[in-house]
C-alpha cells in the first residue's frame, strides 16, 4: 500500500509520516534522499539520523539521493517479507537527479520520474512518500525553479494517484485528501 504526505516546508509532514509509519508497521527502513550540500545540511542530516537511533522505535536507514528506484527493486528482491519504507522525501529526490541530469534535457528527467513511479507501484508492501507542495507560493523568477516547480507538480499528481491514502499536512494538521477527491 502506498501512501502519500504531502505539504509545505516545515508543515510538520516528516513527524506526521514517521507517527504513520510507527502506527503501522513495528520497525522499517527510512530512506533518506537529501545531500550534505554544506555545514547547515550536513548537520541537519546528522540531527535527523540521531532522532531515529535514539528513539524506541526500529528504523533501518538507507540514505540514496539518486538511484531510488533501482534500490527499492532491489529490496523487493533480496527480502521476504518486504519491509515497510519511509522514503523521505520525493522533492529532495528530484531536485538531485535536475542537478544531476539538467543538462541532458527533459526526456532524461521524466524517464527518471517514469522509472520511480513504476518502482513505487510495484512494491508489495507498506510505503509512505514525503513530498513538497511546491505549488502554492508565487511563480519562481528563474528558469531552473519553474522548471523545479512544474516537475514536482507531475511526480506529486502521478504519486498520489498511485497512492491509497494522500495527506495534506499544514500547521502540523493532517488531512485525508484521498477519500475526498471529487471526481469528475
Amino acid at each position: 500500500m502506498i501512501i502519500l504526505v504531502t505539504g509545505g516546508a516545515r508543515s510538520g509532514k516528516s513527524t506526521f509520516a514517521e507517527k504513520l509509519c510507527m502506527s503501522r508497521s513495528s520497525e522499517a527502513i527510512y530512506m533518506a534522499t537529501a545531500q550534505p550540500y554544506d555545514q547547515e545540511m550536513t548537520d541537519r542530516i546528522a540531527a535527523h539520523r540521531s532522532q531515529r537511533e535514539d528513539g524506541a522505535y526500529l528504523w533501518h536507514t538507507i540514505e540514496e539521493p539518486l538511484e531510488v528506484a533501482e534500490t527499492l527493486n532491489g529490496l523487493m528482491e533480496a527480502t521476504l517479507p518486504v519491509p515497510t519504507i519511509l522514503l523521505d522525501c520525493l522533492t529532495l529526490w528530484l531536485s538531485n537527479v535536475l542537478m544531476a541530469k539538467e543538462n541532458e534535457g527533459p526526456e532524461a528527467i521524466m524517464e527518471e520520474i517514469d522509472r520511480l513511479v513504476r518502482s513505487v507501484a510495484a512494491y508489495p508492501g507498506l510505503m509512505i512518500l514525503v513530498t513538497n507542495e511546491v505549488g502554492d507560493g508565487i511563480v519562481p523568477e528563474y528558469r531552473l525553479g519553474r522548471i523545479y516547480r512544474d516537475y514536482a507538480g507531475i511526480l506529486n499528481q502521478r504519486m498520489a494517484a498511485i497512492s491509497k491514502e494522500v495527506f495534506l499536512v499544514t500547521a502540523g494538521i493532517a488531512i485525508e485528501l484521498k477519500s475526498k477527491e471529487y471526481k469528475v
